[in-house]
């Protein structure tokens, strides 16, 4: 098993966010991105997949609310490629409602097994040697576990031990508003949107990165035909 303290780095796949935190995300570690609905978490997210897809890294993509079809849909629009890389055999795409999402999560009101929801999946991750794993999201998450707080921690601290780097998208509003994912990831970034007299601004925040020196300002973040982009611009005074 690889040792959590190597200093490799993964490459997030959005131009400029990698050099806030030291060249990239310490690998095999558990990071929360977290922030309000529209602040780019998805879009994020599909670029650190599809960037581990051209390396040819093995992903694991978990989507508690969105189908195969509805993700490609909502990302094809963008250059980075993640709706290509779903047709590859580097992606594996699990829908937590479709047939084999049942089988690892259930439904909800169904008799389960909850402890097993954490061994099938860091089974799944381990025995596939899964390089990059990301989880959208949390708060579904909690919903097909019945809200149980016990299962939720078992299965973040079983993640944190895989040798995988894993992403958790968080829906957030408030960047203190911290919750069990929070003080159990190794990492936090939490993006923002706001309005100001020009109109939507948007923003992306290092709250936290253990191991690393990182930058903690809030950085101007874009949308662009590339997807995500951190500006080189001057640091957002919000």
């Amino acid at each position: 098993m690889t040792d959590k303290s190597d200093s490799m780095r993964v490459s997030s796949g959005v131009p400029g966010f990698d050099a806030l935190v030291d060249g990239g995300f310490p690998e095999n570690r558990l990071y929360v991105i977290s922030g309000p609905p529209g602040s780019g978490k998805t879009t994020f997210c599909s670029q650190f997949a599809a960037q581990g897809a051209r390396n040819g890294e093995d992903v694991l993509y978990i989507s508690m609310h969105e189908t195969k079809a509805g993700i490609r849909r909502d990302m094809s629009g963008y250059e980075f490629g993640f709706d290509r890389a779903l047709d590859t055999d580097r992606i594996t795409f699990l829908d937590s409602f479709s047939s084999d999402g049942r089988r690892f999560f259930g439904l909800p009101g169904e008799r389960r097994d909850h402890s097993g929801v954490t061994n099938r999946l860091t089974g799944f991750i381990n025995s596939r040697d899964i390089d990059r794993v990301v989880f959208d999201s949390t708060m579904l998450l909690r919903f097909l576990l019945d809200d149980d707080e016990d299962t939720m921690i078992q299965l973040l601290s079983s993640l944190k031990r895989t040798d995988a780097t894993t992403l958790l998208i968080s829906e957030m509003t408030d960047p203190n508003a911290y919750s069990e994912e929070h003080y159990l990831a190794h990492g936090v970034v939490f993006m923002h949107n706001y309005l100001e007299d020009e109109g939507m601004r948007r923003g992306i925040q290092v709250l936290k990165m253990r191991g690393t020196g990182v930058d903690t300002d809030i950085q101007e973040i874009e949308f662009t035909d590339g997807g995500l982009r951190v500006g080189s611009a001057a640091t957002v005074t919000h």
